[in-house]
Formats: structure tokens, C-alpha cells, sequence
């Protein structure tokens, strides 16, 4: 097995594609607040991730109970639009303060799944070159 290629930083790499999806989504719903008849949109990855975590999502087999096991499932983030509400009368349904929370929350996890992978990769430098 590559180093480099581990179920948890699969994990976490494709965490922060879904982030960074999320945040140019909230951005486009945000650019679009007085667009009559626009109909916001949310990334979908975290059910994915769960339902692959336990088992329902894809062929997954750990050899023990602490094993992750998602490495061989393809998760990816989905855009999906949000047509059941209104927020207006022109038929717009976004809600600038929730995209804002929306944002922030996204914000912070890119910065924790991002400070994951710098730890990993600095815990993988030390075993390589050895501590000077």
C-alpha cells in the first residue's frame, strides 16, 4: 500500500473537495439572492460518507474493527437544488442568513480537514527523514 494513498487521507482529501464545492455553491446562491425564480442549491457529501462509514453505501470490508475501509468506495460531492421552498413571492427561495451560517460552517471545516492532512503529512516527513 502507498503511504500516501491511505483510506483516511482519501478520506479527508475528498473532505476538502466537498468543501471548497460547498463554499463556490454558497457563493453562486449568494450571487443569485434577487434572481426571480432562482431556487438555491447544497453539496451533499457527508450522507454519502456515512452511509459508506456503514456499509449500506458500497461493497466495504474492514479485516478489523478499527479499520476505516472506505478506500475502495467512490464518494463524491453531489450538487443538489432545493425546490420545495420560497422564500419570496417571486419564487426565490434563498435566505442570505443562512447562507451565511452555511459559509462560516464550511469555512471551519475546510480549515480542520486541511490542519488533518498538514498533521499526517508532517507525521509522514519525521518517520521518512528522522528527526534533526
Amino acid at each position: 500500500m502507498n503511504i500516501f494513498d491511505s483510506p483516511i487521507m482519501n478520506v479527508m482529501q475528498k473532505g476538502l473537495d466537498a468543501s471548497a464545492l460547498r463554499q463556490r455553491v454558497i457563493a453562486n446562491n449568494v450571487a443569485n439572492l434577487n434572481t426571480p425564480g432562482f431556487k438555491k442549491s447544497y453539496v451533499s457529501f457527508e450522507d454519502q460518507l456515512k452511509a459508506a462509514m456503514n456499509g449500506s453505501g458500497g461493497p466495504l470490508k474492514g479485516t478489523h474493527s478499527l479499520h476505516i475501509g472506505v478506500s475502495n468506495v467512490e464518494i463524491k460531492p453531489e450538487v443538489k437544488q432545493v425546490r420545495e421552498t420560497t422564500m419570496r413571492y417571486d419564487g426565490n427561495n434563498v435566505d442570505v442568513d443562512e447562507e451565511m451560517v452555511n459559509l462560516a460552517a464550511s469555512t471551519i471545516q475546510y480549515d480542520v480537514i486541511a490542519q488533518g492532512l498538514i498533521d499526517r503529512y508532517n507525521i509522514l516527513g519525521i518517520v521518512i527523514g528522522g528527526r534533526r
